[in-house]
């Protein structure tokens, strides 16, 4: 692994996002910015992936990822959860599941209103705020994702089947929740053009990165069990911001 993305760690997140387009959170980092009230409600945040729908639009046929969606807006100062709707994106973006509107189960009121979840909207939006020039009257779009990447004999777990890849959207908050006898799944981000730009693994239980979905592309390797008998799977929070 490179430590390339570790060159900004000693500088302020908006400095560091406007020069490399990334940066990587370690844990104790991120539960500093989110704050104590977030850190004491972590437990009841990480328990919610125990209770998550199949995720049924796999086009490899593979069964081994679970999830819930939401979708939300960023006005007046305010997230407001919207209806629930389904998640879309082109083949452009995703050329494995794009083109088909995937309405997931949706995520539950106590994981939306837990603190950790708000303190993680209002500390993107501030650091995006930050980089970005806010434009008036016009709403962040955000989408928050619960994943289960679950790894056996039968199904190799694969956190970005379709490989490194941009979004389609503004900006991703991807943060790991946690590491169930798993080995790899590494991080890895890249350039426009596909040339690596640094790979990191989040191990620990909020190790985050955020990166400018305009300017890197990311993603995950495949990931498999240490003790093969035992259940294996990777616990992920991903929430996108677009304009």
């Amino acid at each position: 692994m490179t430590s390339h993305h570790l060159l900004c760690q000693d500088q302020a997140i908006g400095t560091c996002l406007k020069k490399c387009g990334f940066i990587r959170l370690e844990a104790l980092r991120t539960f500093q910015l989110l704050g104590r009230q977030a850190e004491a409600a972590w437990n009841d945040f990480a328990r919610s992936w125990d209770d998550l729908g199949d995720d049924l639009y796999m086009a490899d046929g593979g069964r081994y990822r679970r999830r819930r969606h939401a979708a939300f807006s960023h006005v007046d100062g305010q997230v407001v959860r919207k209806p629930h709707q389904p998640h879309f994106q082109s083949r452009d973006y995703n050329p494995l599941n794009g083109d088909v509107q995937r309405w997931f189960e949706p995520v539950l009121p106590t994981l939306a209103d837990n603190p950790v979840t708000q303190a993680i909207f209002d500390t993107c939006i501030a650091v995006i705020s930050d980089v970005d020039a806010p434009v008036p009257n016009n709403p962040r779009h955000i989408e928050l994702h619960q994943f289960r990447i679950e790894t056996t004999p039968d199904h190799i777990g694969r956190p970005t089947p379709e490989g490194l890849h941009r979004d389609g959207v503004d900006w991703v908050f991807v943060m790991l929740v946690c590491r169930q006898n798993v080995r790899d799944g590494v991080t890895e981000i890249g350039a426009p053009d596909g040339t690596g730009l640094g790979s990191f693994l989040l191990e620990d239980p909020g190790d985050a990165v955020l990166l400018d979905d305009r300017r890197i592309l990311h993603g995950v390797t495949e990931i498999h069990a240490v003790d093969p008998t035992c259940r294996a799977y990777r616990d992920v929070l991903v929430i996108t911001f677009t304009r």
